[in-house]
């Protein structure tokens, strides 16, 4: 009977000590699950579902009508904006001039992605003009857009970038110089000059002053 009672209090000590570490590793397991889930969801922004979208206004160059930009040594082009309602901020940004004639082009020094809290990148066209020969700037209308990283197609999100495509320019090459005396003509000047001595009232305009002349001529002689 003694050995009975002994070996129950063994036994109850046993699962007492067995229920004690089943508590200590469900709560270990779960503390450290709660933690990590915690960890992770910190993380991560709270945003709430009525927050608007946010957006990129482009400020530089005015988008009130097309700016036109030279392209050309030492001519480095400008594009400004500023960020409402965002709340996320874009890990980057990704900046690019899309053609008129359906190609793409990295806009800034560093391949057209720059930091996400950036407001503006310098472009030098001229310089990306010299290093890709083969696929070369056009002189054409073009778009820039600029998207984070949800990328170019991304939908409108509470507090996130929303991708702007608002602003249009024009890119130009000047003429090279051409002196004079190489034997350059103005063949548009020519072709309008020629184009004012056929025009009828040319004509009668000199008709009349020869009228005039001989007319002025025939009296003083008389005088």
């Amino acid at each position: 009977m003694g050995g009975e009672l002994h070996y129950l209090e063994a036994r109850q000590q046993q699962g007492g000590q067995s229920q004690s570490l089943s508590q200590t590793q469900s709560g270990s397991v779960s503390g450290s699950q709660s933690q990590t889930a915690s960890g992770t969801a910190s993380s991560f922004l709270s945003i709430p579902q009525s927050a608007p979208a946010g957006l990129l206004t482009v400020t530089q160059p005015p988008q009130q009508s097309t700016s036109y930009f030279k392209v050309a040594q030492n001519q480095f082009i400008t594009f400004g904006w500023n960020f409402s309602y965002i709340i996320a901020t874009p890990t980057h940004l990704t900046v690019s001039a899309v053609c008129e004639n359906g190609n793409t082009y990295p806009v800034g020094p560093t391949d057209g992605v720059i930091p996400g809290t950036a407001t503006s990148v310098v472009w030098d066209a001229y310089t990306y003009q010299t290093s890709h020969p083969n696929l070369p700037l056009a002189q054409a209308q073009y778009t820039l857009k600029i998207w984070g990283d949800g990328g170019p197609d991304a939908v409108r999100e509470p507090g996130v970038l929303t991708p702007n495509s608002a602003l249009q320019f024009a890119l130009y090459t000047p003429q090279a110089y051409t002196p004079i005396n190489s034997g350059w003509s103005c063949a548009g000047c020519s072709s309008a000059v020629s184009q004012h001595i056929a025009h009828p009232t040319f004509i009668a305009l000199i008709a009349t002053l020869m009228v005039m002349f001989i007319s002025g001529s025939a009296l003083l002689r008389r005088i």
